[in-house]
């Protein structure tokens, strides 16, 4: 059986702030090679690292990103209060930018990136994917471009994207159809919506994902049945298992 790839969900999400720096940046300190972030466009049309369409749940602000722009967004403080307190008060949204940046220090590191579908739907489903593209462009070679959104998905492939990867909504034969179609490089699946094992799942020119995962023996569970792509907000703690870190280390499925 061959070692699965970790892919930190949201970065080190279960210790740290999600989508922040501060919890990206530990998860490839941890040995992950794999990161996944959101990204929503703010309201002067910047791709900026948020999962929510709004900020109350990260930041206790009860307004929509796309109210805000750049400069006010990258000052908000996203420590999550409910699950932290004051740990990580003064952990500033980041801009794409400045998560690119960091990806620039880990010239090992691979990123899924997640394009959310509110911003595709407010601003375009072209557009929006063009300004994603625009801001990766230094590192877009070892980036993923996910979405729940089909056309956003096709519309990477088509404006260059290295790598594209669809997360199902569904795991249905419409689904399957429409992913034969498609053909991206991976499909991403919540573990839960995966038919039983001994189910085989579709085979096509993809890589599988999962998430959320986060005990060992369910993530060799999934490897067992063709899933390579383990994605985890506890990613950092899966990687010490031995049965895990050398997977965590290829950075490149493929």
């Amino acid at each position: 059986m061959s070692r699965p790839v970790l892919l930190a969900h949201r970065g080190w999400a279960s210790r740290y702030p999600e989508n922040s720096r501060v919890g990206i940046e530990a998860a490839l300190r941890a040995g992950v090679r794999c990161v996944e972030f959101d990204v929503q466009l703010s309201a002067d049309c910047v791709p900026v690292v948020i999962h929510d369409a709004s900020l109350q749940r990260t930041a206790g602000i009860a307004r929509p990103v796309s109210g805000f722009d750049v400069r006010e967004l990258t000052a908000v403080s996203i420590h999550e209060a409910a699950r932290f307190g004051g740990q990580f008060a003064g952990e500033l949204l980041p801009a794409l930018a400045d998560v690119v940046a960091l990806l620039q220090d880990w010239p090992k590191a691979k990123a899924f990136v997640e394009i959310k579908r509110e911003s595709a739907e407010a601003h375009g489903v072209d557009a929006t994917v063009a300004l994603v593209l625009d801001v990766l462009a230094p590192v877009r070679e070892r980036c993923v471009v996910i979405s729940f959104v089909e056309r956003a998905v096709m519309t990477a492939r088509r404006l260059g994207a290295s790598a594209t990867g669809w997360i199902l909504n569904y795991y249905d034969d419409d689904s399957r159809s429409l992913a034969e179609a498609m053909a991206p490089d991976y499909l991403i699946c919540d573990y839960r919506k995966l038919p039983a094992a001994p189910a085989t799942l579709w085979s096509g020119p993809w890589h599988w994902g999962s998430y959320e995962i986060v005990e060992v023996g369910h993530a060799l569970g999934l490897v067992q049945r063709g899933v390579q792509i383990i994605e985890s907000m506890a990613a950092g703690d899966l990687a010490s298992d031995p049965r895990m870190s050398s997977g965590s280390h290829l950075g490149n499925p493929a």
